[in-house]
């Protein structure tokens, strides 16, 4: 099978898993905001996009509620032509019904430029390495913010979302972190970390 051969059917038992994880925890989004970790906004902050949760996604409001008392400036993702474009937004502000079902800014909120970026998925590893939906919109919108600067991308995610491994291509943008409902996972420590302990020679024993 090819590497989206994988990623199709891996898409649809983790949609199932997530379903089954949202229906166990009702409360996972508020538990979420509790205990993320602040120290991510002051160094990666202050401008943090969200998203508007949809199916059975986690919903992050509650913790960018948090966040923009804590001085964050927050924005929500729009879909342009081009790809993404990041627009201001402050809870209770309206949103707009636009393609796919989702919820976004108007045209006229500022665009901005996000360098803490939560992010929707269907499963993520320790490797950082996420399953989206399959349209690449993410991983081109953190490429072009990376290349601008930095931007620090942190998954929204039940645990049951973490996996032993994500299929990954060459164009995948690693997450850096993934905050569930009962812990942080620090994902660009763990792939730090195993890139300092492969060996050399591509994984072959020296011995």
């Amino acid at each position: 099978m090819s590497i989206e051969s994988d990623k199709t059917a891996l898409r649809h038992r983790m949609r199932t898993i997530r379903a089954e994880a949202a229906a166990r925890d009702p409360d996972a989004a508020e538990k979420l905001a509790d205990i993320f970790p602040m120290k991510l906004l002051d160094r990666y902050g202050p401008v943090v996009s969200g998203y508007v949760a949809v199916n059975e996604e986690l919903d992050p409001f509650p913790l960018m509620e948090r966040l923009a008392r804590s001085g964050a400036e927050l924005c929500l993702p729009r879909m342009e032509e081009t790809g993404i474009s990041w627009r201001l937004w402050s809870p209770g502000e309206p949103l707009e019904r636009r393609p796919f079902g989702l919820s976004e800014p108007p045209a006229d909120a500022p665009e901005v430029t996000p360098t803490l970026v939560l992010t929707p998925l269907l499963a993520y590893d320790t490797m950082g390495n996420r399953l989206g939906y399959g349209r690449g919109h993410y991983d081109a919108a953190l490429e072009k913010l990376r290349a601008k600067g930095r931007a620090f991308a942190c998954a929204v995610a039940y645990a049951a979302q973490q996996i032993d491994k994500v299929p990954a291509e060459p164009h995948d943008q690693p997450l850096d972190w993934a905050i569930t409902p009962i812990g942080s996972v620090p994902l660009f420590m763990m792939r730090n970390r195993s890139a300092l302990t492969a060996p050399a020679d591509g994984g072959q024993d020296a011995s």
